[in-house]
């Protein structure tokens, strides 16, 4: 089989996730980089790829395929490495709840509402940056409820639900609301201490 190709801007927190996925398996992999924000706007070539516009979307062996839980479960299933889905349906349930809370309730809490606005405003609203505080202490606080005894987030083996939180609590960390935030869940902080050293992480730290 061909190397996968995996489309997306080395920024992205979904591309990093997918390519956290390829890195804890052993994947030889190639990243086109793609900017959905350049000035230029999305090339047409990519909407066959993703027809919405976004990263990332991998092919493999002229396979093609979009949304990241899709990508890396696929990435799990497909290559050889270890196993990063639990062999329990409970398990996997679970995994699935985990990375659709961080989908629908993280994300844009954490990086849009509190560190791109941050980051990126000259004046920041702080308001916005006040209700996504609280929607990440909430995220936050039930992943606590819902984390495993054990290393990781479902217990003694890493699985897509870690590689999934790790970017987005990361970019949620690059400033200081972030960073006194998690400081508050001693298990979730000691969980990505562990996760970010981890070298699946470190390869896919974005050069600054």
């Amino acid at each position: 089989m061909t190397r996968p190709i995996l489309y997306g801007a080395d920024y992205s927190v979904y591309v990093r996730i997918a390519r956290m996925a390829l890195e804890e398996k052993g994947v030889d992999y190639e990243l086109v980089p793609l900017d959905i924000f350049a000035a230029e706007g999305i090339p047409a070539w990519y909407l066959i790829h993703h027809p919405f516009g976004r990263i990332p979307a991998l092919e493999h062996d002229g396979f093609r395929l979009f949304e990241t839980n899709a990508i890396t479960r696929y990435v799990d299933e497909a290559f050889d490495g270890p196993a990063l889905q639990p062999a329990d349906a409970r398990g996997r349930a679970r995994m699935g709840q985990m990375t659709g809370m961080l989908d629908a309730y993280g994300y844009r809490a954490m990086v849009w509402d509190v560190a791109v606005e941050r980051l990126e405003k000259p004046e920041p609203d702080l308001s916005l940056i006040a209700g996504g505080l609280r929607q990440a202490e909430t995220v936050l606080r039930v992943l606590t409820s819902l984390k495993a005894p054990g290393p990781w987030l479902l217990g003694n083996q890493v699985t897509l639900a870690d590689l999934h939180a790790a970017p987005i609590i990361a970019y949620f960390l690059k400033v200081a609301d972030g960073q006194k935030l998690l400081a508050e869940f001693p298990e979730i902080l000691a969980w990505w201490d562990r996760i970010a050293a981890r070298q699946a992480f470190a390869m896919t730290e974005k050069a600054d």
